[in-house]
């Protein structure tokens, strides 16, 4: 494989502090009432080394395994019963803070985009320097939206760009500065992937046609409000707010560019699940215990209800509700009910997967488009970062554990995907589907 370019340089729209965090504390007064937390019972065996971890979150629905599993006790039930949940400004903060651990007062796991850590353990971070990261679960699958301003609703923007392409050349023509503003959260990251994925499909070079920023989630909205940005992807509950509040429509769901795709990973630093192997189980199998729950029809209301309260995301559970239910209202008169598009926590649509399970074919696509981007170098030994990061080991020991062994894949891969376009990614032949992709960053020869 060819040589790949170097990461285009993404502008930051707002110099967030790395050390700009805020603490939840065990004050439960914005929620109805506090969960009854029994004295763990545990096999000495299976005694967690420490009780106590930091992990970060950013507001996105898709952090609720983590905020369950700490409101409904169930961190408590495995013996890690002095765990903080700790807010983060942006994806760049959860990273800086990582890279400090919590005992320089940082964090030492985070709710995160799955290819962070990824592209931590191979140095592409401020200080140039690795950071080990294991990925212990998948999150979720499937949340995601792309989402436009009210501008271009007469263009009719759906689940194909090619409508964009006439709006993309005229503002190229008014110059630097002029062009399409996109937004996605972090360089590398699920959203910046799927906003390019989706653009590149439809004939727009996300390299030279648009201008992509940075944006933290939940800025994402005043954004649009004040027409600072054209586009945008991010996940729920930012494109349900967006619609709900006729600041913009939504173009699609990333369920529908991708059925059950991976998003979300639960990723704790590897010094820490090294020194402390039993607390990261613990943590672990409390976190799939919280996926079960979330992914329960009947406890969706409580769900958002929870992640709503003041201390965790701040804002109204019925600007998250429908969409975590798979009730799409894209705000353009579309509307889709009972999608299996909705976001997932322990299920997903095909039979014998599990959403939860961190599957290395998935950690391998997310690879080949950062290198398809020029996010990392052509050379990367792909297999031996998975082997490192991904630790699908201990999730088995987990899943077991809780009495989950069932849920355990038979493959360490998901097989051929195949996306809204009609392409394949096959996971035995990787090179293969980067060569076919006709956009990409500019091959060196």
């Amino acid at each position: 494989m060819g040589a790949v370019g170097g990461a285009m340089a993404t502008p930051l729209l707002w110099s967030i502090a790395a050390s700009s965090i805020m603490l939840t504390h065990g004050c439960a007064s914005d929620l109805k009432a506090e969960v009854a937390r029994p004295a763990p019972v545990l096999d000495p065996a299976d005694k967690p080394e420490v009780n106590s971890i930091r992990l970060g979150y950013i507001a996105l629905t898709d952090a609720a395994p983590i905020i369950v599993a700490q409101e409904k006790g169930y961190f408590h039930k495995y013996g890690m019963t002095h765990v903080e949940i700790v807010k983060q400004a942006s994806w760049g903060s959860t990273r800086d803070n990582l890279a400090r651990g919590s005992a320089a007062g940082g964090i030492d796991g985070a709710h995160i985009l799955t290819p962070m850590p990824y592209l931590m353990a191979a140095g592409a971070i401020p200080s140039g320097e690795p950071l080990a990261m294991n990925i212990l679960a998948r999150l979720n699958v499937n949340g995601q939206g792309i989402s436009l301003a009210n501008i271009y609703r007469s263009l009719n923007v759906g689940l194909h760009s090619e409508a964009l392409k006439e709006a993309v050349d005229h503002a190229k023509t008014k110059g630097p500065g002029r062009w399409l503003k996109v937004a996605m959260t972090y360089p590398g990251g699920t959203h910046d992937l799927w906003m390019r994925y989706w653009l590149a499909a439809g004939g727009i070079d996300p390299e030279k046609d648009v201008s992509m920023y940075v944006v933290p989630p939940p800025q994402m909205v005043a954004n649009m409000k004040t027409g600072t940005m054209n586009m945008l992807c991010v996940g729920q509950p930012w494109n349900e707010q967006l619609s709900r509040h006729k600041a913009g429509y939504s173009a699609l769901t990333t369920g529908q560019l991708w059925l059950d795709h991976p998003e979300k990973a639960l990723a704790v630093r590897a010094d820490w699940v090294s020194a402390y192997p039993r607390a990261a189980k613990a943590t672990l199998m409390a976190v799939l215990e919280a996926q079960m729950w979330c992914d329960k029809m009947q406890n969706k209301a409580e769900m958002c209800e929870i992640i709503a309260a003041r201390r965790y995301f701040n804002i109204p559970a019925k600007d998250i509700i429908e969409r975590v239910k798979g009730n799409f209202d894209f705000g353009d008169g579309l509307i889709a009910n009972s999608s299996n598009y909705r976001m997932k926590f322990w299920q997903t649509s095909q039979p014998g997967d599990n959403a939860s399970y961190p599957y290395q074919s998935h950690d391998l696509w997310f690879l080949i488009e950062n290198i398809r981007w020029g996010k990392l170098p052509p050379e990367t030994d792909m297999q031996q970062l998975i082997a490192e990061v991904n630790r699908e080991d201990l999730w088995r020991e987990a899943a077991t554990a809780i009495g989950q062994a069932a849920a355990i894949p038979k493959s360490t891969s998901r097989g051929i995907e195949t996306f809204f376009d009609g392409v394949q990614f096959d996971p035995a032949h990787p090179t293969d589907y980067l060569n076919l992709l006709p956009i990409k960053k500019a091959i060196k020869k």
